[in-house]
């Protein structure tokens, strides 16, 4: 609990709440404040949750926090008691309930924004079926159903691009940078064009730069139209490998088969493939036809509160018990027809569900050894790739690996020798050293000697001469020898022919009837091989035929899933419109006025009346004004007149106005009297 409050406090005291709580302030706060701050967080989560509690009343409080909690998903833990307390514990603002809330909400602020953004455009607003009946509706709430639709397509869009790692700002650099480069690049153009306009032949070397050009572009196509080539017969080459292997496989598992193994092999995968096709795959697309049924379903109805889901509960245990009483009557009839069926049928279950689970391993184990060839094909393409030869198989690997093992033992003894070798020649290429320095010493002493007696240089030629001497005996002993050798040489290859050939001359013999053997089985081979072709080509022809049944019972069922499909929307139409015509039937037939008039013909007749007195109405007014319009006209056009006159004689009276009064004017009894 006390790590609890401490993840809370610090999530408080960040960006964006700054609350700057410590734990003995937090921990102190009186319930409305603590209600206060968890209103705040969710407001944090949803703006429109931005309220001040002492404007609201606590059950409106209470039930805007439970909806946005609801629809973040929040289970408080525990049972319906517990529920119960949960809500109670809401309004009051009660820690021990909101100290849980809170730690939940700040552990997952960023996720339960988005899950509240999302939550104001799909939660999905339900219409009542008799409402639907109406087509305005229906085709507004069809029209809202689309909307929702491709705001999901385009949220996951945005969510796709946002998770790609593309941003507005490196998008923007870019274009600027690249309008930047447009900028000096038609500048150097420009400049070129003034560099190159002076020059001699100007248009024949544009049109020579221009050809260059489009060569270039041409090469590069070629280039890469080469390079698409070689990957595809690369490709091709893989394909044919794998060809390969597979004929060599094929042909190593048929070399000492017979027509009737063949047979029975396709039999069994015709046997196979056929209760896949007719059983099981079946089974498994009705399987998840309902289950497809039951989600549609499910999203359809309207979000599930508390007590909705315990509704569901109670009549889910009511169910049970009604199935358990049901199978307790059963069992007490004891029926012994019925008690051998029930044997019968488990019997049939059980082996229904073994030959099912059989076919699922058989499934997978096919899958499994078509990837290990693949993966095997791609490790050999590799290895070929890398040095450029086979990859051994079976008893070719177990002879390499027996030579490998041979040549290691070889190898670790010959390595042994050479390390005492080594040893030894370092003993000895020491005691070299150490003679060497002692012949030097020795002979630094004979020199000196010689020097004090007058005979210097006399010990070198004494052991040239000596050397000279060694070496003519050498000479002289090797020729000698080799004489000796090739006398020797020339017996023993004698010998060697003769003993070849009184060895080979029956081995001579046996090779002829060898080769008369070879012959003979090699025409067997060529008929046995002739009546192979023959046999796998009967059978690979039977094979497509049923491929090509197998194809065309399947289209042959999905058009009559789809033709299923179209009538029992044909179907549910022309119910609806019966039903309405039905209605409409009653209610025009029915005594009652009230249900007359709620008929569509009646309200029709009534619209159609309606409008035909308006019509009347209008044509009378229309009437009228076309007579008056003459009379109407000329009154506007005199009223026009005198307002231009009254407008006139107000310039005048206001110019007469403006001038300089002389004397005064007077007027009595019909006459004007001036008075200065």
């Amino acid at each position: 609990m006390s790590d609890q409050i401490k993840f809370i406090v610090d999530s408080l005291n960040k960006e964006p709440f700054r609350k700057n709580y410590n734990l003995i302030t937090f921990d102190s706060l009186e319930p409305m404040q603590l209600l206060q701050v968890l209103s705040d967080v969710l407001a944090e989560i949803d703006p429109k949750q931005l309220v001040d509690l002492r404007e609201e009343m606590p059950e409106q409080t209470a039930k805007r926090m439970l909806s946005l909690l609801g629809i973040l998903k929040y289970k408080p833990s525990g049972n319906a008691t517990d529920m119960s307390t949960f809500r109670q514990g809401l309004v009051i603002g009660s820690k021990p309930v909101i100290y849980p809330v809170l730690h939940w909400l700040l552990q997952r602020t960023n996720e339960l924004k988005k899950r509240a953004y999302l939550a104001r455009f799909l939660i999905k607003l339900e219409v009542p079926s008799e409402f639907l009946q109406d087509e305005t509706v229906a085709d507004t709430n069809k029209q809202y159903e689309e909307l929702m639709e491709a705001f999901k397509t385009l949220h996951k869009e945005y969510e796709q691009l946002k998770a790609s790692g593309f941003s507005t700002a490196e998008i923007r650099k870019d274009i600027s940078a690249m309008e930047e480069e447009k900028d000096q690049l038609i500048k150097r153009v420009e400049h070129l064009k003034k560099r190159v306009e002076t020059a001699q032949n100007y248009q024949w070397m544009l049109k020579i730069a221009r050809q260059l050009r489009v060569e270039k572009e041409r090469e590069e196509y070629l280039a890469q139209q080469k390079q698409e080539q070689k990957n595809q017969l690369f490709y091709a080459v893989q394909r044919l490998q794998r060809v390969q292997n597979q004929l060599k496989s094929m042909r190593q598992a048929a070399a000492d088969a017979k027509p009737e193994s063949l047979m029975k092999r396709l039999e069994e995968e015709i046997k196979f493939n056929l209760y896949m096709v007719t059983e099981k795959f079946p089974k498994e697309l009705e399987n998840k036809k309902k289950e497809l049924h039951f989600l549609q379903k499910v999203v359809s109805e309207p979000a599930m509160g508390h007590s909705d889901l315990l509704e569901l509960e109670s009549k889910i245990n009511e169910i049970n018990t009604e199935i358990n009483q049901l199978i307790e009557k059963k069992m007490m009839r004891n029926e012994p027809i019925e008690g051998k069926l029930s044997l019968y049928r488990q019997q049939a279950s059980i082996i229904s569900r073994k030959k099912e689970a059989k076919a699922e391993e058989l499934q997978e184990a096919k899958e499994k050894l078509a990837s290990l060839e693949r993966e095997a094909s791609l490790k050999r393409n590799q290895t070929r790739e890398f040095d450029g030869t086979e990859v051994l198989k079976g008893d070719e690997f177990k002879r390499y690996v027996s030579k490998l093992r041979s040549k290691s033992t070889v190898f670790k003894k010959k390595h042994q020798i050479i390390a005492e070798l080594k040893a030894e020649f370092g003993l000895l290429q020491r005691t070299e050293e150490l003679l060497k320095q002692r012949h030097e010493n020795i002979q630094q002493q004979l020199q000196t000697m010689e020097e004090k007696k007058g005979i210097s240089g006399y010990s070198y030629t004494q052991e040239e001469l000596e050397r000279v001497s060694a070496l003519k005996s050498e000479v002289d002993e090797m020729k000698g020898r080799t004489l000796d050798d090739m006398s020797e040489m020339v017996k023993k290859l004698n010998s060697l022919v003769s003993e070849k050939k009184s060895a080979l001359a029956s081995v001579i013999k046996e090779l002829r009837q060898l080769r008369q053997k070879c012959q003979e089985l090699t025409q067997e081979c060529d008929e046995k091989k002739s009546q192979y072709d023959s046999c796998a080509a009967g059978l690979e022809s039977n094979r497509s035929k049923l491929e090509q049944e197998v194809r065309r019972l399947r289209e042959e069922c999905l058009q009559e899933e789809s033709r299923y499909h179209y009538t029992n929307c044909m179907i549910k139409n022309l119910e609806v419109q019966l039903r309405r015509a039905t209605d409409e039937m009653k209610a025009y037939i029915s005594s009652d006025q009230q249900e007359k008039r709620k008929a569509i013909r009646e309200q029709y007749t009534k619209n159609i009346a309606e409008q035909e007195n308006l019509g009347k109405k209008l044509r009378e007014k229309q009437k009228v004004v076309r007579e008056s319009h003459g009379p109407n006209m000329k009154q506007a056009k005199m009223w026009r007149d005198l307002q231009q006159l009254m407008e006139c004689k107000k310039q005048c009276f206001l110019k007469q106005q403006s001038q300089t009064s002389i004397g005064q004017v007077i007027q009595e009894g019909g006459e004007d009297r001036l008075i200065l």
